[in-house]
């Protein structure tokens, strides 16, 4: 119940009534999952064990992590116009010089461009630490985007091998993202072939190759490009964060709110999703010979909880840069506008295989709640000859009451195998009213009702 007293505490400083009449409707639901029991609490959709970590959602205690270096106290001013990277980065520095610590951003307004965290260093955030909305004041390096390991701008918020990392506070890391928002749409209309990468834009927080890391608490607004992005990473928790970027006026282009990229054992709990692209993306790689690149990687044992959607393309996505995802949970979570809850996407020139994945007890209204397509964007098939045959398999939708345009919306394809599908205590609206069992082999069917006749 803390969990959800945390969001209604961050809601009500939004002043949004609309937010907060939602959030209770999440709570709810989490209160009747948790009094109806789930069969999940202690097993992945294979039957495998859940390990304890997974239960513990307690929030990091700051004071335990060292001594705090309150930027202000080194030479960094509160000046919203002034950009402080060097200055910032020079308390981080100081703190990794002297074995660690926690950097805090207190009240006010701080202006920077990429930042770069190191071992036993870590970021609180009271205040708002402002993305620069100039490129230049973002560093290239070797980094991660797009299921490619390439040259490219560094995020605001950086940390590679920094185990143990966390960003906490109830203040505001903010993209500042409008100016890169309308360069995209202006290039995008100029050339309708322009690449997320051609527009040239950093993201919010971009965590690599670390482990124990918690992100909780904090607002993660505005980015420009993907919002938080974590890489070959492992025990890593988002507890209890706000994630917003806008979805009307110009919208924020590709502002996934969590990539999880070629990652091990991760939970989002408790988290607002709000972003003009996908909510949680599983990623990993993307090519004809993806399945072959050592810097790509499976995405395993991820729980997503105890959220809510407000607009999203989808609320889980697999896709569209993935190889190999097994093991994924979503469940007890409210979606307002989400355009999809599930959606598998199928690209024809990248080797994939999806499996065992549930979503339970995700309710609201919705566009499509699963969808399974193919997914073509940018998409550059090659020669191979033992291409293997993409597949979705034990793939559980159930304990649903939701309202739908589409609720079934899955097409066949001569790239892919889908295999038992289990749809389970599903009673919904369906506009498009397409379900049938002959497009996927061996599905079960139990306490189906779409539009109040029952599937058989």
């Amino acid at each position: 119940m803390y969990i959800c007293k945390s969001i209604i505490n961050r809601t009500n400083k939004n002043k949004s009534m609309n937010v907060v009449k939602s959030i209770r409707k999440t709570v709810l639901v989490v209160v009747l999952g948790m009094l109806a029991g789930n069969a999940m609490a202690d097993k992945w959709p294979d039957g495998s064990q859940m390990d304890k970590w997974f239960s513990d959602t307690s929030h990091v205690d700051v004071a335990k992590l060292g001594k705090q270096y309150v930027i202000t106290d080194y030479g960094v001013v509160n000046d919203s116009n002034v950009i402080q990277t060097e200055a910032i980065q020079k308390v981080i520095d100081l703190a990794a010089s002297n074995g660690g610590g926690v950097i805090v951003i207190p009240h006010g307004t701080f202006l920077s461009g990429s930042l770069f965290f190191k071992p036993n260093t870590h970021l609180h955030v009271n205040g708002v630490l402002k993305g620069s909305d100039r490129i230049a004041d973002f560093s290239i390096v070797n980094t991660r985007i797009e299921g490619e390991t390439c040259r490219y701008f560094a995020a605001l918020v950086n940390a590679d091998h920094v185990d143990g990392f966390t960003i906490t506070g109830h203040g505001t890391i903010n993209g500042n993202g409008y100016n890169y928002w309308r360069e995209f749409w202006i290039r995008r209309d100029w050339n309708r072939q322009c690449t997320n990468k051609d527009a040239q834009r950093p993201r919010l927080t971009y965590i690599s190759n670390c482990k124990n890391v918690t992100v909780q608490d904090v607002r993660l607004i505005n980015s420009p490009f993907w919002t938080n992005h974590v890489y070959k990473s492992s025990h890593v928790r988002y507890l209890n964060c706000y994630i917003f970027a806008p979805t009307t006026g110009v919208k924020a282009p590709s502002s996934d709110a969590i990539d999880i990229d070629a990652c091990t054992d991760l939970i989002v709990n408790g988290c607002y999703m709000n972003v003009n692209d996908d909510a949680v993306v599983l990623k990993g790689g993307k090519g004809t010979f993806a399945d072959k690149d050592s810097t790509n990687g499976p995405c395993e044992r991820i729980l997503i909880q105890n959220c809510r959607y407000g607009t999203v393309h989808g609320c889980l996505t697999l896709g569209s840069e993935s190889v190999n995802d097994r093991n994924i949970i979503l469940r007890n979570c409210i979606a307002d506008n989400a355009n999809r809850v599930l959606w598998l996407k199928m690209r024809p020139d990248t080797p994939q295989h999806y499996e065992y994945v549930t979503v339970d007890n995700v309710s609201g209204n919705v566009g499509s709640y699963i969808v399974v397509r193919p997914w073509s964007q940018f998409f550059n098939p090659q020669k191979r000859d033992d291409m293997p045959l993409s597949e979705c398999n034990n793939i559980t939708v159930r304990n649903v009451k939701a309202t739908c345009r589409n609720f079934f919306d899955v097409g066949t394809s001569d790239k892919y195998h889908l295999l038992s599908f289990s749809f389970v205590n599903v009673n919904v609206t369906d506009e498009a009213n397409e379900f049938s069992k002959s497009l996927i082999d061996n599905t079960f069917v139990k306490n189906v009702v779409i539009n109040g006749k029952k599937i058989k």
